[in-house]
């Protein structure tokens, strides 16, 4: 069969499945990416949630050593949700990001590139390939934009002509020498707004990311969240949407064409004082089938209270005030404090002051006396 026959039998047979644009590319070396990798981490830019070596990440062949091409997917997520539940005093809530909505796009797409390698492997005998999703060694941009289906953004992230950057992307490294696809002729112009947008600077660059700044990597750390950007959380537990909702590519993008990935408003925008006493399993139960659970239930806590204490929510303060003094995890209590200062209660600074004299943790004390020092404010 020759192979460019093949490949339009596969776009053809990709639509049937969900797949929203597919594109092919050579698979030899990623040299530009290969290059600002290193450049990154030189710079300390990187997240630490990459996977693989910088050659892993730029060099196909080690990852299927008889590569010849990579088959690149994005499916379309929405944007907008049909029934945005309200935010309001003694019900505040909190937020998770676009990508976060729906079932987990790591299922979605790996279900989607099973089908369709099952569907190559019944066209043609001896075929090979590795596919991946996010989570893989190779940069999923790298391919996308190499493969046609859409530019690299100022944001770091690919722009579509259809859906704007509102895509999930992924990829299958072959052994089949398809014809590749031309890359897109476009660009983000002069236009800098989502790095004029960008509240902590982490955009340093046009498609250059400083993520230790990033907010949507700040949520997803374990730690305590330092102090310069608890404000700027607001109510986000989980991602940050800014640096795309800004984008005019991405005016009046909407796109509902998954079932499996429209958002339930009560999941994504969840009520924030639930969520300091909810259990592993509830949280698994309730959150379980969502990107933004990976982490866990800890950050999304920590993120909880964090967002309480910016709508100093007073109805919060006895719940904090209780995870201050019994939670094991010395970053829920110290955080805990923090935002009972922050609040800034008649009845909260006292019981920062009971609960710091049984705290051992110094860091924890140290977010007491952050607390305390609201009082003085």
């Amino acid at each position: 069969m020759a192979y460019e026959e093949l490949k339009q039998e596969i776009i053809e047979y990709s639509k049937k499945i969900g797949i929203d644009k597919i594109g092919f590319a050579a698979a030899n070396e990623f040299s530009e990416m290969k290059s600002r990798l290193k450049l990154q981490q030189e710079a300390g830019y990187q997240s630490g949630f990459e996977k693989g070596t910088i050659e892993e990440r730029t060099e196909p062949e080690l990852l299927l050593s008889d590569a010849q091409s990579i088959i690149a997917i994005a499916v379309a997520y929405p944007s907008r949700m049909k029934s945005r539940p309200k935010n309001k005093k003694g019900e505040r809530r909190g937020n998770f990001c676009r990508a976060s909505w729906g079932m987990d796009y790591h299922h979605v797409l790996n279900e989607k590139l099973d089908k369709l390698s099952a569907f190559i492997a019944t066209k043609i005998s001896g075929f090979h390939y590795r596919s991946m999703v996010d989570t893989g060694e190779l940069s999923d941009r790298a391919v996308a934009e190499r493969a046609g289906i859409g530019f690299s953004g100022k944001n770091c992230a690919i722009i579509t002509p259809e859906f704007g950057s509102y895509v999930y992307l992924g990829e299958m490294i072959t052994n089949i020498p398809f014809p590749p696809d031309t890359p897109v002729d476009d660009s983000c112009g002069d236009c800098t707004i989502c790095i004029d947008s960008c509240p902590t600077g982490a955009l340093v660059a046009p498609g250059r990311l400083n993520a230790q700044n990033c907010i949507a990597f700040v949520t997803q750390t374990k730690g305590f969240v330092p102090d310069e950007y608890r404000e700027v959380m607001g109510n986000q537990l989980y991602g940050f949407d800014t640096c795309q909702l800004v984008c005019p590519r991405n005016k009046q993008v909407d796109t509902h064409l998954h079932p499996e990935l429209e958002p339930d408003p009560e999941l994504v925008k969840p009520k924030l004082l639930p969520l300091l006493s909810i259990t592993n399993r509830e949280f698994k139960e309730q959150f379980g089938t969502m990107a933004g659970s990976w982490r866990g239930k800890k950050p999304i806590q920590r993120n909880a209270i964090i967002a309480l204490a910016h709508y100093k929510e007073e109805s919060a303060v006895d719940e904090l005030i209780r995870l201050m003094k019994t939670d094991p995890r010395p970053v829920i209590r110290g955080t805990a404090a923090w935002a009972i200062g922050k609040i800034g209660t008649d009845d909260g600074f006292p019981a920062i002051v009971r609960a710091k004299e049984k705290e051992s943790d110094p860091e924890v004390i140290n977010e007491m006396n952050k607390g305390l020092a609201f009082q003085n404010k």
